[in-house]
């Protein structure tokens, strides 16, 4: 039996030339009311303003008091008659009562000033005055960027805030700039973030093909939100709160009163995880122990935890007799025991795991609870063993790091900038997932997340704002939900 071709609507070139028709329509009805309204304007203005006159008529007549009304008919019907009566008289009500229509009916919203004020253009040619030694050589014969030069050629967008800041710029540099070089990048970065006002973050973006360049102020990110219950499937877990154009999704939380829908920073792992494991590095107070805190409770609802502190300060002692905490180990004796446990455990469940696969058996429900290993701090326990003359506990951590993504284990380590030397070769390499908290200098974010910052640091620098990366892709910015310590002192009782 022959073939019937497809109709033509179906076919491919057929959907292509139905999408364009449809757009061609849209064009065309799009068109012809913006014509149409351009033709009716003056019957429309009448109209609102004889819509409007009625309505003042109305609120008139019910503001007169009732012994009052019979005289205002009595007058109504006089005005009337001599109308009637007089020569011209209906014609020139009618014109009287059009213009006030028209006058009424006029459009009053307010004008918004066409192009940048007095002030925004000193700013704005400020700025460029201070561009040109960077984007002139003398060997141009018609520069962009001279001085005493009109900025409206080089800055075709500018937006201001509120205060009369710069908010969003997209400038035009000449082709000879070298815009493929970090140090040259650099050094532009620098003057525009003195010149569009210091105190805040920028994120620049470079069009290498276009040789436009676009500065946006950012707003900073929600210091306040606390840990919560976050609408997650099993397996992913948010690290912190980034802005709302970096990714794709929002989650519903409660910001003091107020219901807010925050874009987050969603780390997955287990077996199908490309960066299971993660390493955290900070100052001391950035927030790494704030960190580590909202991801034991967020492993908690479908998991194990066994969380090693090396800080011995007593951060994680809330977190002791929680159902499904293993334990909480300050010492190095125990930490020890618990990491070997650990790397058992891992054996363990690759042993079981491999051996119901041979079997064509799911694999036990033991081996698919998950199971975290939360490390703060080995640096310290590194020292302690080397004098007491044992076994370093990252040496411990080999097995769950290389293993422990077909076993459903997850690594985390926190590590302070001073301790990042002390770090073994394993934890290095199989920790994809990188977060760096507190105020940092750009090379150390560039040494740790493999990838310079996306955006100028900020001024102020809250607990638990840093950047975070995972795997090869982007740098965002990161806010960690606050989870504070209920046995400190400083935390209230809210």
């Amino acid at each position: 039996m022959a073939r019937r071709p497809l109709p033509r609507i179906l076919s491919k070139d057929g959907a292509q030339l139905a999408r364009t028709q449809l757009a061609r329509s849209r064009e065309l009805a799009r068109t012809a009311a913006d014509s149409a309204t351009d033709v009716l304007h003056p019957l429309i203005t009448l109209s609102r303003g004889l819509r409007r006159l009625a309505s003042a008529g109305r609120r008139r007549w019910a503001d007169t008091p009732k012994d009052r009304r019979g005289p205002l008919l009595f007058l109504v019907a006089c005005l009337v008659l001599v109308v009637v009566l007089a020569p011209y008289g209906p014609l020139l009500a009618v014109i009287t009562v059009m213009a006030a229509a028209g006058w009424q009916g006029r459009d009053r919203t307010p004008r918004v000033p066409e192009g940048p004020d007095e002030s925004q253009t000193e700013r704005l040619q400020a700025l460029y005055e201070a561009l040109v030694p960077y984007f002139s050589v003398p060997e141009d014969p018609a520069p962009l960027y001279a001085h005493g030069g009109e900025w409206q050629k080089a800055v075709p967008t500018h937006e201001f805030d509120d205060a009369g800041r710069v908010a969003h710029l997209v400038l035009r540099y000449p082709a000879y700039f070298p815009d493929g070089e970090p140090e040259a990048r650099a050094r532009i970065e620098r003057v525009l973030t003195a010149k569009a006002g210091r105190g805040r973050e920028y994120r620049f973006g470079w069009d290498e093909e276009g040789n436009q360049l676009a500065v946006t102020a950012l707003a900073p990110l929600p210091p306040d939100i606390v840990a919560q219950h976050f609408v997650t499937a099993p397996g992913e877990t948010v690290l912190g709160f980034t802005d709302p154009s970096e990714v794709q999704r929002t989650l519903p939380l409660s910001y003091g009163e107020e219901q807010l829908d925050v874009p987050p920073v969603v780390w997955r792992t287990g077996t199908r995880s490309t960066e299971p494991h993660l390493l955290a590095v900070g100052q001391p107070g950035s927030g790494t122990s704030t960190l580590m805190r909202s991801l034991a409770l967020q492993a908690l609802r479908h998991g194990d935890v066994l969380i090693v502190d090396g800080g011995g300060t007593g951060e994680y002692a809330c977190l002791t007799g929680r159902d499904g905490v293993l334990a909480v180990e300050c010492a190095l004796p125990g930490a020890l025991a618990s990491l070997e446990w650990a790397a058992q455990e891992t054996e363990r469940r690759l042993v079981a795991i491999n051996l119901a696969r041979q079997a064509g058996d799911p694999p036990p429900a033991d081996t698919r609870r998950p199971l975290w290993v939360l490390v703060d701090r080995p640096s310290v326990f590194a020292h302690l063993a080397e004098v007491d003359g044992r076994e370093d506990p990252q040496a411990l951590l080999r097995v769950p790091l290389r293993h422990g993504r077909a076993a459903n284990v997850t690594v985390v380590v926190a590590e302070h900038f001073d301790g990042l030397d002390a770090l073994s070769d394993a934890v290095r390499q199989q920790t994809r997932a990188r977060v760096v908290l507190g105020p940092t200098a750009t090379c150390q974010v560039e040494s740790v997340l493999g990838a310079a910052p996306p955006t100028t640091p900020p001024a102020q620098v809250p607990p638990g704002r840093g950047y975070a990366r995972l795997g090869q892709g982007p740098v965002h910015r990161l806010q960690v939900p606050r989870t504070p310590d209920p046995y400190d002192d400083a935390t209230s009782d809210a």
